[in-house]
Parts: structure tokens; C-alpha cells; sequence
């Protein structure tokens, strides 16, 4: 005997839960992905800052307390982070070849330096 085959459609659905969507499928040419970034006047529309305090930091108010961390220092030669200091110019450089060329500047260049860092003196 043989058993009857019956003939039927097998309707698959379009999305089994175990298989990954491709992006092609999610989004089809043409659609946006669904990220949109804000601009800061949106951004501060949409936050309603005119009912916080005024102390508290936010977008429109950036200015915060100072730093608990004492600031780098920097070279005032190469702009690098300067873990020395030269107590004869009071110019502060990152490596000896550094130091070779401060010690080789005239007072007037020296001068100019400093100035740059706000740390001007007279130099004797």
C-alpha cells in the first residue's frame, strides 16, 4: 500500500525569529536607517532650559567649576607634555635637545616665550 501524498503549498513566513535581518531587507534603497542627529538648537528646544537653575551646567550654560586636577604642563619649545623645567630661562621643555637650544636663545627670545605662557619676568 501506498500512502496517499496529498499536494499542498507550504506558505513560509517572511521572517523566522532566528535569522538575522540583513540590512537590505530592514531598509529598503532609499530609506533612512533611523538616525538622525540633532543640532544644538534643536537640542535645546527640545530640553526646555529656561526652567533649570542657573548654576547647574547644561548646553546653554558651559561654564563649570575649576578643575580639581592640577593642569599640565607643556613645553613651551615643541608643545609636548614638559616633565622639565629650566630655573635659568623658568622655560619649561620636554627632552635635552630641547634644553641644548633654550640654553642657545638670546633673552629676547626667551622673553618672547614666556610672554606667550603669560609667565613674563625680567631676566637678569
Amino acid at each position: 500500500m501506498e500512502p496517499e501524498v496529498l499536494e499542498a503549498e507550504i506558505v513560509l513566513p517572511t521572517h523566522l525569529n532566528f535569522k538575522k535581518i540583513q540590512m537590505y531587507e530592514k531598509y529598503p534603497k532609499g530609506q533612512s536607517r533611523g538616525r538622525h542627529w540633532k543640532h544644538l538648537k534643536q537640542i535645546i528646544q527640545a530640553e526646555n532650559y529656561q526652567n533649570h537653575p542657573e548654576n547647574e551646567p547644561n548646553y546653554v550654560n558651559i561654564e563649570s567649576p575649576p578643575s580639581m586636577h592640577p593642569c599640565k604642563r607643556i613645553c613651551d619649545i615643541t608643545g609636548f607634555e614638559a616633565p622639565y623645567f629650566d630655573p635659568r630661562t623658568k622655560l619649561r621643555y620636554a627632552n635635552t635637545e630641547v634644553f641644548k637650544m633654550i640654553r642657545s636663545l638670546p633673552n629676547d627670545y626667551v622673553q618672547r616665550y614666556l610672554a606667550l605662557r603669560n609667565a613674563a619676568v625680567v631676566l637678569k
